[in-house]
């Protein structure tokens, strides 16, 4: 068995990191304008990590994988993304990106950015299978984007309805929020949260009889449409609901449904609400038992280039070292 372990590094690593560039980037077909990557430096590398860190996964404690993080305002750009050949196809790359997708939220960026090539399709389905969507395109040169994940530890029900009101202030018609949790985590209350930011009709209470309801708005604005999932058989069933509105007119809230209503839209957000976990098994947690664990997930372009200032100001992650 492989130990397979990734680190933030400064520019004590910038011998281990070009040796690990100088042989991914060298180990490519011929590119047409070629790759800078291959022009780094041990010195260059110095200064880029002594500026800003980067990542270094070591296998067995030689050097594998590793990337340069280059903040741009809002968004920490990825540079130099590099596996070495001989450890290609066993989890570095993915370990190297999950790390630094951990270093951006803990650095309270909004948004994880790097340049992929036209020529290197297996790149780009590697991207976009992490959830990267392209954003720009020049030439040969590709900017993938992903927005980055925010997680609240919400202390009372009022502080979960407080987290989905400011969560209305940024979503808009047509989006699809799908909540996941136990039964009893908050989802509701959490969505009650969303229909007093939207100033819809309520009251906000569990649809499971119904399946769904509709909420108009009390003044100009959009509808709430509130769905619980838990009783759909599958996506069939789901679309055939006789709703007196159109979700693209409506903001749509899809609670239990993970696993179910992802197709409904790949512009979302994914809502997780956990309570927390402690004592002894079948035992009571050792936290507050109305406190709750809330991240929010977005998906797809819509949430790259929305503006999530609002719902991020309300989330006080904790600090402290990134676990990677």
């Amino acid at each position: 068995m492989t130990d397979l372990r990734v680190d933030e590094v400064g520019p004590e690593a910038a011998r281990d990191l070009v040796e690990v560039v100088q042989a991914a980037f060298g180990a490519r077909p011929p590119l047409d304008p070629p790759a800078p990557a291959l022009h780094e430096t041990v010195d260059s590398a110095r200064a880029a990590l002594r500026e800003h860190g980067g990542l270094l996964a070591r296998v067995d404690g030689r050097p594998a994988g590793a990337l340069l993080f280059e903040p741009d305002g809002s968004s920490l750009w990825l540079r130099r993304v590099s596996v070495d050949p001989r450890w290609q196809h066993r989890g570095v790359a993915s370990a190297l990106v999950g790390c630094a997708e951990e270093v951006a939220e803990d650095r309270r960026f909004a948004t994880v950015c790097l340049i992929a090539r036209l020529e290197l399709p297996a790149t780009q389905r590697f991207w976009m299978h992490r959830g990267y969507v392209e954003t720009a395109r020049d030439g040969v040169m590709l900017t993938y984007s992903k927005a980055v994940p925010l997680d609240a530890d919400v202390p009372t029900p009022d502080a979960t309805r407080e987290l989905g009101r400011r969560l209305a202030d940024v979503v808009r018609a047509g989006d699809l929020v799908l909540l996941a949790g136990d039964l009893g985590s908050g989802k509701t209350t959490f969505t009650q949260g969303i229909g007093a930011g939207l100033r819809v009709r309520g009251p906000v209470t569990s649809p499971t009889f119904v399946i769904a309801r509709v909420h108009p708005p009390l003044v100009d604005g959009v509808p709430l449409v509130h769905v619980d999932a838990y009783r759909l058989g599958g996506l069939d069933e789901l679309d055939d609901l006789d709703l007196d509105t159109s979700l693209d007119d409506a903001v749509t809230v899809v609670e239990w449904g993970e696993g179910l209503a992802e197709p409904l839209s790949s512009q979302r957000l994914d809502v997780t609400i956990r309570r927390p976990r402690g004592g002894t098994p079948g035992g009571a947690a050792d936290e507050d038992e109305e406190s709750r664990h809330i991240q929010i997930t977005p998906v797809g372009r819509r949430w790259v280039d929305a503006d999530l200032g609002p719902l991020r100001d309300a989330v006080r992650s904790g600090g402290g070292s990134v676990p990677c």
